[in-house]
C-alpha cells in the first residue's frame, strides 16, 4: 500500500502523540534509563542537529567541574566583557565592566537561559569564548559524545555547532551522576534579579510528575529542543526531544515519550500535576509561605525559599541563593 506524505503524517499524528513530528526533517528523540544508558526509544537519535541553548548543559558541566575541583567558588566575581554583554537575547542585560557572581551567572543560565551569562562564564573558565568552546568539545569527547562540536558557550547560531539526541542524553546522565551536589540547580523555579523574578523556562518542571530538570532551547534553525530528567518509583529516565515546531508540541512529545518509557520500565503513572496560580515571590533568605511551597537550604547561612507550583510537597532542601539580587562593584 502506497502512502502519500500527507497520509503518512496524518497516520503518525493520529496513532501516537509521541510520533506526531517524526516526519519533520529536524526531528530527533531518545529516551534512556539514566542508570545504565539503556535506550528505551529513539527516532533519528544519531542525526546531526543544532543544540541551541542545550549547549548550556555543557557550560554548566564545565562550571560544576571547576566548582568541585576548587578552581572556582559560588561567590567568585565574574567580569562582564563587552563581548559577553553584546550577546543576543535571551540575556540578563549585563553591563560591560561590571561583575556578577558565579552563582548569579549559573542561575541566569538555568532559568532565563541567559546568553550573556554563558559567555561571561566561558571567558572566566577559558580565557575567551572560542577557547572555552574547544574545551567543551574536548570534554564532550571524554564523556563519549562522539558527534558533538561546540563553537560557543550559549548555543547561539553557528552552523558548525552540532550534536545529536544520543549525545545530549549522555551529557544529561553525566550531569546527574557526576554532580549530584549541583544538579539541583536545574530545577530552580526562579530567582530575584534586580527586583524582578526570573522564572525557569522549562515548563515540564511544573507540569510533569517527577520531572526535576534539565534544559530547554530554541533557535530558528533547530526548532524547539528539550532535555528532561524525571524520577518515578526510584527509576530515573532521561528524554531528549529536538526540532519540534512549538514549545507546546515539544512538551507534548516529551510527556508522551517519558510516559511510554516509564511504562516499559513497569513504573505506574502518577497523578497529573495541577498547576496552582501562586505568587512568584522568591527573595534572598525568605519567601512567602504558601501550602505548595516551600523550601529552605538549612545548610546555607543565607538561604532562599523557593516556590514550587502545584506539587503540594516540600521542595528538595538544596537551593542556595546568596547574592541573587546584587551586583558586585568593580574591584
Amino acid at each position: 500500500m502506497m502512502w502519500t506524505a500527507l497520509g503518512l503524517a496524518i497516520f503518525l499524528t493520529s496513532t501516537s502523540p509521541a510520533r506526531a513530528q517524526v516526519g519533520l526533517d529536524r526531528y530527533s528523540s531518545i529516551v534512556v534509563d539514566a542508570t545504565d544508558g539503556a535506550v528505551l526509544s529513539g527516532v533519528n537519535p544519531d542525526a546531526l542537529r543544532y543544540p541551541a541553548s542545550l549547549t548550556k548543559m555543557m557550560t554548566a558541566y564545565m562550571l560544576f567541574a571547576a566548582l568541585r575541583d576548587g578552581r572556582l567558588s559560588f561567590d567568585q566575581p565574574v567580569p562582564v566583557s563587552a563581548h559577553a554583554a553584546s550577546q543576543q537575547p535571551s540575556k540578563l542585560g549585563l553591563l560591560p565592566g561590571r561583575f556578577i557572581t558565579v552563582e548569579q551567572a549559573l542561575l541566569g543560565l538555568v532559568t532565563k537561559s541567559a546568553n550573556d551569562a554563558a559567555a561571561a562564564l566561558g571567558e572566566l573558565m577559558g580565557g575567551d569564548e572560542g577557547r572555552f568552546a574547544q574545551m567543551m568539545t574536548l570534554q564532550a569527547r571524554l564523556l563519549g559524545m562522539v558527534q558533538t562540536t561546540f563553537r560557543n558557550a550559549s548555543g547561539l547560531p553557528d552552523q558548525d555547532q552540532v550534536t545529536t539526541a544520543r549525545d545530549l542524553a549522555v551529557l544529561a546522565r553525566h550531569l546527574v551522576h557526576d554532580f549530584p551536589m549541583y544538579y539541583h540547580y536545574f530545577s530552580t523555579p526562579g530567582f530575584l534579579w534586580h527586583g524582578r523574578i526570573i522564572p525557569n523556562r522549562d515548563t515540564m518542571l511544573q507540569t510533569y510528575p517527577g520531572a526535576d530538570g534539565i534544559k530547554a532551547g530554541y533557535i530558528g534553525a533547530s526548532g524547539h529542543n528539550l532535555v528532561t530528567s524525571a524520577v518515578r518509583a526510584g527509576v530515573r529516565l532521561v528524554g531528549v526531544v529536538l526540532g519540534t515546531a512549538s514549545s507546546a508540541e515539544r512538551d507534548r512529545q516529551m510527556t508522551a515519550l517519558l510516559d511510554q518509557g516509564f511504562e516499559r520500565m513497569d513504573v505506574l503513572p502518577l497523578a497529573p500535576v495541577v498547576v496552582a496560580h501562586l505568587p512568584w515571590m522568591l527573595r534572598t533568605a525568605q519567601a512567602a509561605a504558601t501550602p505548595s511551597v516551600v523550601e529552605a537550604a538549612p545548610h546555607a547561612a543565607s538561604a532562599a525559599m523557593a516556590l514550587r507550583h502545584g506539587l503540594g510537597r516540600r521542595y528538595p532542601p538544596m537551593l542556595r541563593v546568596r547574592h541573587a539580587a546584587t551586583f558586585l562593584p568593580p574591584p
